[in-house]
């Protein structure tokens, strides 16, 4: 049985798990050959607070440029 731990800085939204989910579970049945109903799939959200990398966590990290910087919940709706 198949096991597969997916961890991401930030969040998802539910729609987007799925997907991955999905894609992640007919990727393994096509190429291993596994009964989907085998494939465990577990998605780890990491809070961008908790996550850090070359000694500065990610939530500080200036944005790429021409991206937004990574937030909490990158799909929620702004209130503005």
């Amino acid at each position: 049985m198949p096991f597969v731990s997916i961890r991401m800085a930030g969040s998802a939204t539910k729609e987007q798990k799925a997907g991955i989910v999905a894609d992640v579970t007919a990727s393994l049945v096509a190429r291993l050959g596994k009964d989907p109903a085998a494939v465990q799939i577990v998605i780890e959200e990491v809070s961008t607070e908790n996550y850090g990398a070359g000694g500065q966590l990610i939530a500080d990290r200036p944005a790429p440029s021409g991206q937004p910087k990574p937030q909490e919940d990158a799909h929620a709706e702004s209130s503005q």
